[in-house]
C-alpha cells in the first residue's frame, strides 16, 4: 500500500432529503489515472467535493500522503497539492486569461502586481500544453473549448500531486482531446495522480489504469481497465446492459409533411446560407466539428441571435422570428447547450423552472393555481425519472443530468411542436442518456419534430433519421441515415467550401 497517495474510507454525506454518499471507499496510486464513473446522482462529484474541501464529510477518513487529512476549504486542499478542474467553467469573463489563472496568487512587484511576470508564467503554461492562447486575451473572447483548456492550465499551475478532472473533454474538439491526453500521460509519468470523471467509454478505455464505479451514493467496485469491457462497466453503473446500436432505417415516411423550412439563413460569419427542411415526427441530426456554426444556426432560428438574411416557414407559412418569444409563439422550444446559463434559473425550484414558460396556463385571475402547477411538475419528474427529493428542491442542488431533465420538462410542459436539442446529453451518464433517447423517440412518435445538435458520432448515428453536416458556418452535406457512416459524416465535416 506504500504506492497509495490517497485512501478514502467510509465517507458518508447527507443533505436534506438525500443520502448523497453511503460509506464510500476510494483509493488512488501515485502516477495513475483512475476513472470515477456512475450515473448522474451517483455521488461522484460529491465525493470529489469532499476531497477538495468544497463540502465537509459527515463520517469517514481521508489519508493523503500517509497522513490523516480533512480539508475545510478548497485553498487548504490546493495547498496540500489537490486540485479540481470543474465540468462547469469557473472563469471570470471580464478578466484576462492570465488574471484568471493566477487570481488570488498573482506575482508581486513591490506593493503592486507584476503583470509582466504573470503573463510570462501563463505563457510558459500554454507552451507546455501546446495551446495557442494569448494570456492577454479577455476570457470572454475565447470559445468554450479554449476556456476549458485555461481551466486545465490553471489546475496545472498549482504544484499539484493529485488533479481531479470532471468531464474535461465535454467541450473540447478532437484535436484538443488528443492534446489533453498527451498532457495527462505526461503528468502521470511525473508521478501525479489523476482522478478522471467522464461518461465517454472510449476515453476511459484509452486513458485510465483503473475504474471505480459508484451507484446511488454507494461504492460498487473497482476494475482494472485493461481487463474489462465497456459492457462490464455499464452493467456495474446501471445494473443492466445497454446497447447503443446505430439506427439502420428512418422512422419517417418520405411524404411526411414538412413542419419547418429554413431557406438561406445567414447570421454573421458562423452561419452562411444554410437551408434545410424538418418533417413531422423526424429527428434531424446536425453534425460537425466544434466551431462549425450549428449552435449559432439554432440561436438565429430561435431568435436568440440576430439573423442577417433568410426565410423561415412553419407549415408552409412564412413567419418572422426576431426573438425567442416569437419562436415560442410559433411552437419552437430550444434546449440550450449551456443549460446553466440559458436553460435554467438555478436559484429557483424544479417546479418554478418547469412551469416558467407556461405560467399563463396556471393563472386564476391575479393568482397562480399552485396545486395545478405542482401536479404538472410532479408529472414530468415521474416521466423523466428526475432524481430530486421533491419539486420544491432548488435546481442548483441537482446533478447535471437531472438539471437537463428539468430543461426538457420546461418545454414539454409548454407542448412545443418543434424542439431544438443542442447537445442534449452533454455531461450526462449512460443511464440518463438512454432515458433521454427513449423520451426523444416517444416525442417523435407523438408527432413532434426534433432538431438534434450533437458532437457525439454514436449519438448522431443512433438517433437521427437524416443528418445535416456543417463546416465553418456552411451546410456541407445531407445524409439519409440508411447511407450514413462515420467516414461520410467526417468527410463532410472537414470539407472546406
Amino acid at each position: 500500500m506504500d504506492d497509495m497517495i490517497l485512501t478514502m474510507k467510509g465517507i458518508d454525506k447527507q443533505f436534506p432529503g438525500v443520502h448523497a454518499l453511503d460509506h464510500v471507499d476510494f483509493n488512488m496510486k501515485k502516477g495513475e489515472v483512475h476513472a470515477l464513473m456512475g450515473e448522474n446522482g451517483a455521488g461522484k462529484s460529491t465525493l470529489m467535493k469532499i476531497l477538495t474541501g468544497i463540502y465537509t464529510k459527515d463520517e469517514g477518513e481521508i489519508i493523503f500522503e500517509g497522513q490523516p487529512r480533512s480539508f475545510s476549504t478548497p485553498k487548504e486542499a490546493q495547498d496540500a497539492g489537490i486540485v479540481i478542474v470543474h465540468q462547469e467553467l469557473n472563469m471570470i469573463n471580464h478578466l484576462t486569461v492570465a488574471q484568471n489563472i493566477f487570481i488570488g496568487r498573482e506575482p508581486r512587484k513591490g506593493m503592486g502586481i507584476d503583470d509582466a511576470k504573470m503573463m510570462q508564467e501563463a505563457q510558459k503554461l500554454f507552451d507546455m500544453l501546446g495551446i495557442p492562447i494569448n494570456p492577454q486575451e479577455s476570457m470572454r473572447n475565447l470559445t468554450v473549448g479554449k476556456q476549458q483548456m485555461c481551466e486545465i492550465a490553471k489546475a496545472i499551475s498549482f504544484d499539484a500531486k493529485l488533479i481531479v478532472f470532471d468531464e474535461p473533454t465535454a467541450a473540447l474538439t478532437e484535436t484538443e482531446i488528443v492534446q489533453l491526453f498527451k498532457i495527462i500521460k505526461d503528468l502521470r509519468n511525473r508521478g501525479i495522480a489523476i482522478v478522471y470523471i467522464s461518461h465517454r467509454m472510449d476515453e476511459i478505455k484509452v486513458i485510465t489504469d483503473r475504474i471505480t464505479v459508484m451507484r446511488d451514493g454507494a461504492y460498487v467496485g473497482t476494475l482494472i481497465t485493461s481487463e474489462c469491457t465497456k459492457d462490464d462497466i455499464i452493467k456495474m453503473m446501471v445494473g443492466r446492459t445497454i446497447f447503443e446500436e446505430p439506427k439502420s432505417k428512418s422512422a419517417v415516411e418520405d411524404n411526411a409533411p414538412v413542419v419547418l423550412k429554413v431557406d438561406h439563413l445567414s447570421a454573421g460569419r458562423r452561419v452562411q446560407d444554410v437551408s434545410f427542411e424538418l418533417k413531422r415526427g423526424e429527428i434531424l441530426g446536425f453534425s460537425g466539428l466544434m466551431g462549425a456554426g450549428r449552435t449559432e444556426m439554432a440561436r438565429a432560428l430561435f431568435g436568440a441571435d440576430i439573423k442577417d438574411s433568410g426565410d423561415i416557414y412553419i407549415h408552409g407559412n412564412k413567419v418572422e422570428i426576431n426573438s425567442p418569444e416569437d419562436a415560442v409563439k410559433y411552437g419552437i422550444g430550444y434546449l440550450s447547450e449551456d443549460r446553466k446559463q440559458f436553460g435554467l434559473v438555478l436559484a429557483k425550484s424544479v417546479l418554478e423552472n418547469t412551469t416558467l414558460p407556461t405560467l399563463e396556463k396556471f393563472k386564476n385571475g391575479h393568482f397562480l393555481n399552485r396545486t395545478k402547477e405542482k401536479d404538472v411538475a410532479k408529472k414530468y419528474v415521474d416521466e423523466l425519472k428526475t432524481k430530486t427529493p421533491n419539486v420544491d428542491e432548488i435546481v442548483n442542488n441537482l446533478s447535471g443530468g437531472n438539471q437537463q431533465k428539468v430543461v426538457i420538462a420546461k418545454w414539454l410542459a409548454r407542448d412545443c411542436e418543434i424542439l431544438i436539442f443542442d447537445e442534449p446529453t452533454r455531461g450526462i451518464d449512460v443511464g440518463a442518456k438512454n432515458e433521454i433517447y427513449h423520451l426523444m423517440n416517444e416525442l417523435v412518435k407523438q408527432g413532434k419534430s426534433i432538431i438534434m445538435i450533437s458532437s457525439e458520432m454514436t449519438e448522431i448515428l443512433r438517433m437521427s433519421d437524416r443528418i445535416v453536416v456543417m463546416c465553418e458556418g456552411k451546410k456541407t452535406g445531407e445524409i439519409k441515415i440508411e447511407e450514413a457512416t462515420q467516414e461520410k459524416i467526417m468527410s463532410a465535416a472537414t470539407q472546406k467550401s
